[in-house]
């Protein structure tokens, strides 16, 4: 037994030396090196959902972006937190829509100065951005009574988007706008941290091959049901709708902030009997039981949509449940309707 581990033991005690010989720090590198290489991530955040998972995926390898409206928050409503302030503070890079979606942002974000690079999404080129539609029931075009509402609705607090002659900022919810928005986070985050600029690049090809199979994927989902008309919580589906040519009747609010009173109530579930609509889809955030008055008395039934993807965890796949997610819910609905 002494013979056969004497080779062994030798070998190992001609390599104690070189071992002990090793730079004090080589050993430690070794071992932390994915630390260290986190570490010199820069810290980058991002508003919303959406926006987060489309950062996460072409980040990946480099950091994890930090993300402000998280859980089932909505950016209409969304109060800032401490923890938001403090993120914002140390940020080397800021990712959001813009001032009509995320308008509790505004004043932080100009408060940062130079400190920040930040990337205002809604100016990504080759971006499709459709006018704001006012009124919540749009087809047929909103009489003098609609617009009159529309109107007092504003006066009522809706948000900067909603504004006469704004544009529809739920942009992520057609699948070349975010590539379009791809492609500035990119151009942003290799300008902001050059040294991981190949995997920057790298990640964002392969997110771009996605968003162009995601694409295909959906139209062939809903191109059966494309031509059933629905009713909407509020009017958030623009994007999809255009893309996809499906046919959304209108919606039950013209802003998510504003609670629509027994007057519009009334005037959509006439909707949904003249207009035959099929499915009436409430959000994960705002009030179902106004879906249930909506639909009392019609054969129209229910479903959820979730454009701002509340329910679903941030991560860079949320993107793509969120897409499949509303394809599978106008599926399902309006098949069986």
């Amino acid at each position: 037994m002494k013979r056969a581990l004497g080779p062994a033991l030798k070998t190992l005690a001609l390599r104690i030396p070189a071992v002990l010989a090793m730079p004090a720090l080589t050993i430690p590198a070794l071992l932390f090196a994915g630390t260290m290489r986190a570490a010199d991530a820069p810290v980058v955040v991002t508003s919303i959902k959406p926006i987060h998972s489309l950062v996460s995926a072409i980040m990946q390898g480099v950091g994890e972006p930090e993300l402000i409206v998280d859980g089932a928050a909505s950016p209409h409503t969304y109060n800032m937190k401490p923890s938001n302030a403090r993120a914002l503070q140390q940020a080397k890079v800021v990712f959001w829509v813009g001032p009509g979606l995320e308008a509790f942002l505004q004043k932080p974000l100009e408060a940062l100065g130079t400190n920040a690079s930040i990337a205002e999404l809604d100016n990504a080129p080759g971006l499709v951005k459709l006018p704001f539609r006012e009124g919540g029931a749009f087809e047929p075009h909103d009489d003098g009574d609609e617009h009159e509402e529309a109107d007092a609705a504003h006066g009522a607090g809706a948000d900067h988007d909603h504004e006469h002659g704004g544009f529809d900022t739920h942009l992520w919810l057609d699948p070349m706008n975010a590539k379009a928005m791809a492609a500035m986070i990119t151009t942003t985050l290799v300008a902001a941290d050059p040294a991981n600029a190949l995997t920057y690049q790298g990640n964002a090809k392969a997110l771009d091959d996605k968003l162009d199979a995601l694409d295909k994927e959906i139209a062939a989902a809903v191109a059966p049901v494309k031509d059933k008309p629905f009713i909407v919580f509020h009017d958030a589906y623009q994007y999809f709708e255009h893309r996809y040519a499906i046919r959304v009747a209108g919606s039950i609010t013209v802003s998510p902030e504003t609670i629509p009173g027994a007057e519009r109530v009334s005037q959509i579930h006439r909707k949904v009997g003249e207009l035959g609509a099929t499915c009436v889809f409430a959000e994960p955030q705002f009030e179902p039981r106004l879906i249930d008055v909506v639909i009392e008395g019609t054969r129209a039934k229910s479903g959820v949509l979730d454009p701002e993807a509340a329910t679903l965890k941030a991560g860079p796949d949320l993107y793509f449940t969120l897409m499949r997610g509303i394809a599978d819910s106008m599926k399902d609905c309006l098949s069986n309707a």
